[in-house]
């Protein structure tokens, strides 16, 4: 279920001139890419791109339930990218709607200055419309729809005094992050509405404040000043912080910084794949320079040329022809070969963008075609990779399975059901695997030679370290390292390369379970080598064997997922709720209860959390709903170590036990 929408907007405007602008600002014309997100975190990609290429955001959150686990998670994917936001409290016809509480829960939780730019007039089933506090105006919306929009100077007794108040409430929250509002605070001055407007949007920019709006989708509330406030307060494509990495640089090079002026050169980035009719269907955003039908572009990773056949704009199902797209501009374009998050230019540069974070999986399901294997099936699965970064395919080497990896169970069951609906191959899929790790808990030394002779020239290398537990390191994220400490030419530096390969070879597969081995570090001291015999093979291999032999002595352990669950259901069955959490071995970390309804929060192992979904639906009566994401690895229960260790045995050919 999801528990609220985040609706992502680039805009950008054309104004007709500086003095028409000046005038009025009802009378400029704006152009707005909107891009909807799933809520649900299976599908947390899909906000991840989006972000990516976006110039600001509006969060959308209930004014009933607040900010959840999910809003956290995406004001994280918002920050990560430096995302300008506006928030709306929506819903707010609901019975127990109560906006201060959220934006306080903004200011809490999500750790951002905000404040309310509107009050309510009326409440919950009585909502007619709000009060600008900028402008200091009365808005109602009128008509079987609400699309008629009244504006009134005069402001509903009942709601003065509070307007009044949260007026105040505005001033003093951007006197924190904003100088020139601060200044007027300690001159004990009312700054005008030019004054507030311009200052709101310097730190909506500049990501120091979240402008807050109120007001109902569904029944049409309040929605135009919120468009109203996409165009005053989020930044123009021109305004936004762009930059790209010149390839022909070293790494370390300091990031270009992109223009987005038509006449530059093109830069353009492929965000999202999309299998239609015509073929595949490109999203791309334009940085700078601009697009044309007919014209040619290179793929900065692989160089190759491509001409554009057909350029079209998106609005929603439907497509627009077009002839060109200038910078700031989202299209689609057919008949270009290329993957999630990949550049083009127009050949007169070398520069390439920076892809989106693509988070690992958690799950894995075996996956096998009902009867004969057909192209089809292949045909599918590559086609899912390039669409999607986080759906990974792997044959495992022991049991020649095809495995699928994703980000959780309604993830991979909708990829199952699109195999079949759209190329009609019928799969079954096995028991879903978790992703497991395994680590060590101590240090172990290792002196290990490994020797071949086979006849002519053999194989020999000693190598000689350690190996120990390592941290992750917050910066790179990385929690596994190759350090180099030989000193004397004990091991000349060309089989060094080799030695690091056979490291990260011997971190592939643990020898517990099978799964991947991380938070290690292994520091090669010394070592020995033959003139004839040794080789980058020979010292690989060494690496290899030291390794494991040292993996034994070190204490390792089998590390599982464990996710952060949120629970949503009717008060009635709180007892019944938690006590299913705890049956799945979950620690209760907060709960909060609302009227009717109740939130529960726990940290749950993911091996555990497998048909939780229905169970949760039996015992609340269908009325439940929870969210599940990553948080961390932890060691397993030890038996539950032995009983893998138990498994993966059995796998194994007689000749490895």
């Amino acid at each position: 279920m999801r528990s609220e929408v985040e609706i992502m907007l680039v805009p950008r405007w054309i104004a007709w001139n500086s003095s028409e602008r000046r005038a009025s600002r009802f009378r400029e014309k704006y152009a707005i890419n909107i891009i909807d997100t799933p809520g649900h975190v299976d599908f947390t990609i899909e906000v991840e791109r989006a972000l990516r290429v976006l110039d600001g955001a509006i969060l959308v959150l209930c004014a009933v339930a607040g900010v959840q686990s999910q809003t956290t998670t995406v004001d994280r994917q918002m920050r990560r990218y430096n995302v300008p936001r506006i928030s709306f409290i929506n819903k707010m016809d609901r019975p127990g709607a109560n906006p201060w509480r959220v934006i306080n829960q903004i200011r809490t939780k999500l750790k951002i200055p905000a404040a309310a730019l509107q009050v309510p007039i009326g409440v919950e089933d009585q909502l007619r419309g709000v009060v600008d506090l900028v402008r200091w105006k009365a808005i109602y919306n009128e008509g079987e729809k609400g699309t008629t929009i009244v504006e009134s100077d005069e402001i509903p007794a009942e709601v003065i005094d509070l307007a009044k108040e949260k007026r105040r409430e505005l001033i003093e929250q951007l006197a924190e992050v904003d100088d020139e509002i601060g200044e007027l605070l300690i001159m004990d001055e009312d700054p005008t509405t030019a004054q507030l407007t311009c200052a709101i949007r310097r730190a909506t920019v500049g990501l120091k404040f979240s402008p807050v709006f109120l007001g109902s989708a569904v029944k049409n509330t309040a929605v135009q000043p919120l468009l109203d406030g996409v165009c005053t307060y989020l930044p123009t494509p021109s305004e936004a912080i762009m930059t790209a990495h010149d390839i022909s640089q070293p790494t370390s090079a300091p990031p270009v910084p992109l223009v987005a002026a038509a006449a530059a050169p093109l830069v353009a980035l492929a965000f999202k794949l999309e299998e239609g009719r015509f073929g595949q269907l490109t999203y791309m955003r334009v940085y700078q320079g601009s697009m044309r039908k007919g014209q040619f572009i290179y793929h900065a990773r692989t160089g190759k040329k491509v001409k554009v056949p057909r350029l079209v704009r998106m609005h929603s199902n439907e497509m627009e022809d077009i002839d060109e797209i200038g910078p700031g501009e989202i299209c689609a374009i057919f008949g270009v070969e290329c993957a999630s998050g990949d550049t083009f230019t127009d050949g007169s540069t070398t520069f390439s963008m920076t892809s989106m974070y693509v988070p690992e999986p958690v799950v894995s399901l075996a996956l096998k075609p009902l009867g004969q294997e057909t192209p089809n099936f292949s045909r599918a699965l590559n086609r899912f990779t390039k669409e999607d970064p986080t759906f990974r395919v792997h044959i495992d080497k022991d049991s020649k399975e095809t495995i699928i990896s994703g980000m959780g169970e309604l993830h991979l069951d909708i990829y199952a059901e699109r195999m079949r609906r759209e190329y009609k191959v019928e799969c079954v899929t096995g028991k879903p695997r978790v992703a497991f790790r395994e680590t060590i808990s101590q240090r172990a030394d290792f002196h290990y030679t490994h020797k071949k002779q086979t006849g002519g020239a053999g194989q020999f290398a000693r190598v000689i370290g350690y190996i120990e537990p390592m941290e992750k390191d917050e910066e790179t994220g990385k929690d596994v390292a190759f350090e180099n400490s030989v000193i004397g030419g004990n091991i000349p530096t060309n089989y060094i390369p080799g030695c690091e390969k056979g490291f990260y070879e011997a971190l592939e597969k643990g020898s517990l379970s099978g799964n991947p081995i991380s938070g290690c570090r292994l520091v090669l001291t010394d070592g020995a080598f033959h003139s004839v015999d040794s080789s980058e093979l020979a010292f690989r291999l060494a690496i290899i064997g030291a390794f494991r032999e040292a993996f034994a002595k070190a204490a390792p352990l089998i590390l599982e997922p464990i996710m952060t669950v949120e629970v949503v259901a009717p008060s009635e069955f709180q007892s019944a709720v938690i006590g299913g959490i705890n049956q799945r071995r979950g620690t209760i970390v907060d709960s909060e209860i609302r009227e009717d309804e109740f939130t529960a929060i726990a940290e749950v192992a993911l091996n555990d959390m497998f048909g939780y979904s229905s169970a949760l639906r039996g015992v609340t009566q269908g009325k439940g709903e929870f969210s599940m994401e990553y948080k961390t690895h932890l060691p397993v229960m030890p038996q539950v170590q032995k009983e893998l260790e138990t498994s993966y045995k059995k796998t194994m050919p007689q000749s490895k036990k």
